[in-house]
């Protein structure tokens, strides 16, 4: 059924088959709006993102070729986050506070870093910012997709028809850099080990198994804002390390 409303889309770009083919695979458009979206203060609204994703997954149905040797699946994936991350980047959806508080916070550790010549710690940044330490980690949380979209910035040098942060040909790579690479994730691994165990397994559902902070909260019986706080402050760890060695995860 799928294969005949493909044939159908591509001979003459029959509507009928186009909404068919939408809601088939809707389902990625909710998977990256709730994975998106938990890093996102609550002021934002979810059916809006929905709609960036929608226009998302229609774009790479006009512009998918069946000839590649690519799932849909993969390419409308980059296509539905690019466009959700497009669409953030024209709205103003940090509100001001926000963005001053993370500024404050950034200020705090790094002055705590220098007096105490290690990395700081998120209840002594709370002390000095004057914040109980959720209210920083809430912070840290919804100014992830902020240093998210800083990172997708730019252009991906193939005409604009992927994100920059979408197919890499992993065959491109310099051998040195992947030599950095390799040593620079094999020291994020140890700095890892260093969480606790329920920052350990947060940090590995999230971004190795890519459940959201719902479906963590669900398996450890946790509520997802305490999986929030949780996921915030090891990220806050990390984060000291990998400025302290000017690295980024990819």
């Amino acid at each position: 059924m799928e294969s005949k409303y493909w044939d159908r889309w591509v001979q003459s770009h029959d509507a009928e088959a186009a909404n068919c083919l939408l809601e088939l695979y809707m389902p990625l458009v909710n998977y990256h709006v709730q994975r998106i979206g938990s890093g996102l203060p609550r002021n934002i609204d979810r059916g809006e993102l929905q709609s960036f994703g929608l226009l998302g997954l229609y774009d790479a149905l006009e512009k998918f070729d069946r000839q590649r040797d690519l799932k849909f699946d993969t390419y409308a994936s980059f296509r539905i986050r690019g466009a959700i991350l497009d669409g953030l980047r024209k709205e103003d959806w940090m509100p001001r506070s926000t963005r001053e508080k993370s500024k404050k916070i950034e200020k705090a550790a790094e002055q705590i870093e220098q007096e105490k010549m290690r990395s700081a710690k998120l209840e002594e940044v709370a002390d000095v910012c004057g914040l109980s330490p959720e209210e920083v980690s809430q912070v840290l949380s919804e100014s992830l997709l902020s240093n998210l979209l800083s990172l997708d910035d730019g252009s991906s040098g193939k005409g604009g028809e992927f994100p920059s942060s979408s197919i890499e040909d992993n065959h491109a790579v310099l051998p040195e850099k992947r030599l950095v690479d390799q040593e620079n994730r094999a020291q994020l691994a140890k700095e890892i080990d260093k969480l606790s165990e329920k920052e350990r397994l947060v940090v590995s559902l999230f971004y190795f198994e890519e459940l959201t902070l719902t479906e963590i909260g669900q398996i450890l019986n946790l509520s997802t804002s305490r999986i929030s706080q949780i996921h915030s402050k090891a990220l806050f760890k990390l984060r000291q390390y990998l400025s302290a060695n000017e690295m980024r995860i990819t």
